[in-house]
């Protein structure tokens, strides 16, 4: 995977504010390139430097293997979940409906000049900025 790819799946990742996600899909489609599993693919390998638990399976769950990590930064954060968080088998998600996080003008600026900067490297590489 090139290094612009992940740099640009990053940066859209720290303007996610506190309290909102996006699914790996959204980021995909915000950049116009990739899709969920090129995004899950740089958040398995390099999202420990970001805030990796607002990116999220588009129906709610939170990474995988990670889900009571994940639910300590929902509760510190105040994301909408639904469903049951405690007792012995928790079943929760977060609330895509009211947690997923809807871009202002300036934020999309933001957003389409990373992933202009991923296009024009795009250009000079035959492999679209995905491949190694």
């Amino acid at each position: 995977m090139r290094a612009e790819y992940i740099e640009a799946v990053l940066d859209v990742i720290e303007l996610i504010p506190a309290g909102c996600v996006l699914s790996y899909g959204d980021i995909a489609a915000l950049l116009e390139r990739g899709g969920p599993r090129q995004v899950g693919s740089v958040m398995s390998r390099h999202g420990s430097a970001v805030p990796w638990w607002r990116v999220i399976r588009a129906d709610g769950r939170p990474p995988q293997c990670h889900d009571a990590r994940a639910l300590v930064h929902y509760r510190r954060e105040a994301t909408a979940l639904r469903g049951q968080t405690g007792g012995e088998h928790p079943s929760w998600r977060v609330d895509m409906a009211a947690a997923r996080w809807n871009p202002t003008e300036a934020q999309f600026d933001a957003i389409d000049a990373i992933a202009a900067r991923l296009s024009a490297a795009a250009l000079s590489d035959p492999h679209d900025g995905l491949d190694a």
